[in-house]
C-alpha cells in the first residue's frame, strides 16, 4: 500500500466519520437552540431543563438515522474489501 492510498483512506474515513455523526449533531444543536431561545424568552434558568430533551432528541435521531448510518458503513467497508482484493 502506498503514501497516496494511505491518505486516500484516511480522507474517506474522516468524510464518513462527518457523514454519519452530523445529522445527530445538528439535531442536538437545533433543540439546544430551542431550548435556550424558551429559556431566554420565559426567564427560566434551569441548567437541568435542556438535558432531558436533547437526550431524547439525540436518541429518537439515532434511531431514525440507524440505516443510513449503516449503509454508510456498508458502502465503506465493501471500498475497502474491493481494494484489498484487487489491488
Amino acid at each position: 500500500m502506498t503514501g497516496p492510498e494511505v491518505l486516500d483512506f484516511a480522507r474517506e474515513a474522516i468524510w464518513l466519520m462527518l457523514a454519519m455523526a452530523a445529522p445527530i449533531m445538528l439535531v442536538g444543536l437545533a433543540v439546544g437552540v430551542t431550548i435556550a431561545l424558551f429559556q431566554a424568552l420565559t426567564q427560566v434558568q434551569e441548567m437541568t431543563l435542556v438535558f432531558v430533551p436533547k437526550i431524547i432528541a439525540i436518541f429518537v435521531a439515532l434511531l431514525l438515522f440507524l440505516p443510513l448510518m449503516g449503509g454508510l458503513m456498508a458502502g465503506f467497508m465493501a471500498m475497502i474489501f474491493d481494494r484489498i482484493a484487487n489491488p
